[in-house]
């Protein structure tokens, strides 16, 4: 009767034991489509153009090489461009970083919401896309701003992720920007464009060759 009694405990205490390890698997499953549903609002929800699902599925814009070389004066004069944000977009994909870029838009946009309710709940989206530990699109800044950033949006300001915006930003000027430049996917764009001192140059040393040549020739 004894072994009997613990046998039937220990099956019990299996069974216990199986049943709580599905509740946990059942509960990392919900934060994980959790935070995908997140991450899909985030990216839907964002009014800016370039971050739109529908601007990534159209049809290539034809960008004028002169346009793409207006890029290289300066990160400012990219971001100012729609087309350049897009293109700079690409390429932070292909480089398994375009969260930098998609927290910079979505600070842009968040600045411009005017009401309470709105700052807040956008605030607490953006916390759990970008911010968080175990954030979907995790920006990488330093412990220090992310805890400012958790007190700040208890009540939200249009200021709330100032600090964080301007690392990123000075990241990507700093470290992405340069690569861009000589990316494929920039290069693509201007390579058709040969500047005109390139012309001139070509142009007067034939010249001046052929002359060279006559006079060979004359003597």
């Amino acid at each position: 009767m004894l072994g009997e009694t613990v046998w039937r405990a220990t099956r019990m205490k299996d069974s216990h034991s199986r049943n709580k390890d599905k509740v946990k698997d059942k509960d990392k499953d919900k934060d994980k489509d959790k935070k995908y549903r997140l991450s899909l609002l985030m990216t839907r929800s964002g009014s800016h153009e370039n971050v739109s699902p529908d601007k990534k599925a159209s049809s290539k814009i034809q960008i004028p090489p002169e346009v793409a070389l207006s890029w290289s004066s300066s990160f400012e004069d990219l971001l100012a461009h729609s087309d350049g944000v897009e293109t700079f977009t690409q390429f932070l994909r292909s480089e398994f970083s375009e969260e930098n870029i998609e927290f910079w838009l979505e600070c842009e946009d968040y600045k411009n919401s005017t009401s309470p309710a709105n700052l807040q709940s956008k605030a607490r989206q953006m916390y759990a896309v970008f911010i968080d530990a175990e954030a979907p699109k995790e920006i990488n800044i330093d412990h220090s701003t992310k805890l400012d950033i958790q007190k700040n949006i208890a009540q939200a300001t249009q200021s709330c992720f100032d600090a964080a915006q301007s690392k990123i930003y000075a990241l990507m000027k700093k470290d992405c920007y340069p690569r861009f430049l000589t990316s494929d996917i920039y290069l693509s764009l201007t390579k058709r464009k040969v500047p005109p001192t390139m012309t001139r140059r070509r142009s007067r040393s034939f010249v001046f060759s052929e002359r060279e040549d006559n006079a060979t020739a004359w003597m």
